[in-house]
């Protein structure tokens, strides 16, 4: 038995623990590959570091292979996105338990060199999806693409994330956490840094956001040391995504088939660590 199988076993048995459905889509005839196996077989090949389609279905077992043709699992992934995420928060959910202090931070997801982006039609199928020009002030580059936002727990498990284009400012995400989240604490860099947000934050979900001062703030104390370390466990993960998973290498056409891929790699990333 191959390790992508062994893999593919396990992933599917976790997937079969939190849902006993097999299949989501409307489908007139039932499709030899369940939906739910096709979830467990994207996993497996992100988990396993296989970032080309063609790859993965060289070296898919007999007993896969002819259960599913690779146009078919390519559209067929990008219809599950919404099941792929519902498993995924509730993966979250379970492995962050009981915690009341998270991580909040962002990085730069570039889609093509600025040099192509006037001629470019990666992820323009929809005008409100589009990718824009950003820049990324802790690597001190402009970039054309995606910004992803991501909320992880102190043990690195992704709790929330979003994709924004990469104009949008960091500090706008933390709308959409205030109706996500509550009753807990929330570290991030000076990014995040808003006196009247950290008081609606608190105000409407009774959530602290600590955030480092700028030196030449009135009344200016220094982040706890315990929070700063703790911080530097999203920028791991961040790390692990661009090497292990290579989020930055994009096959993608379409913004949809782009947040599937994303998804796809966080959701794997979750998986790893849970088995640790």
């Amino acid at each position: 038995m191959s390790n992508l199988e062994c893999s593919y076993i396990k992933i599917l048995s976790v997937l079969q623990q939190l849902i006993e459905q097999s299949n989501f889509l409307n489908q007139i005839r039932i499709p030899k590959l369940s939906d739910i196996e096709v979830i467990a077989l994207a996993l497996t090949a992100e988990y396993l570091n296989i970032d080309s389609e063609r790859e993965l279905f060289r070296r898919l077992p007999a007993s896969l292979f002819d259960q599913i043709e690779r146009s078919v699992y390519n559209r067929r992934k990008r219809q599950l996105f919404i099941y792929i995420e519902a498993l995924r928060q509730q993966m979250a959910d379970q492995m962050t338990t009981g915690e009341d202090h998270f991580l909040i931070d962002s990085m730069p997801l570039e889609v093509c060199k600025i040099s192509r982006a006037g001629r470019s039609t990666i992820c323009n199928d929809d005008v409100d999806t589009a990718p824009n020009h950003g820049y990324c002030a802790s690597q001190s580059m402009r970039y054309y693409g995606y910004k992803l936002h991501a909320v992880c727990s102190v043990d690195g498990v992704f709790k929330h994330f979003d994709l924004s284009p990469a104009s949008v400012h960091d500090i706008h995400y933390l709308n959409d956490i205030k109706g996500l989240m509550k009753d807990c604490h929330i570290i991030g860099d000076k990014g995040y840094l808003s006196h009247p947000l950290q008081l609606d934050l608190f105000d409407t979900s009774n959530i602290n956001l600590h955030t480092p001062m700028r030196k030449n703030q009135l009344n200016y104390k220094r982040l706890p040391w315990v929070y700063s370390k703790a911080r530097k466990r999203i920028e791991t993960l961040f790390s692990q995504l661009c090497d292990q998973f290579m989020i930055r290498r994009n096959y993608a056409k379409t913004f949809k088939g782009f947040a599937t891929r994303i998804m796809a790699k966080i959701t794997a990333l979750n998986k790893g660590v849970s088995t640790l």
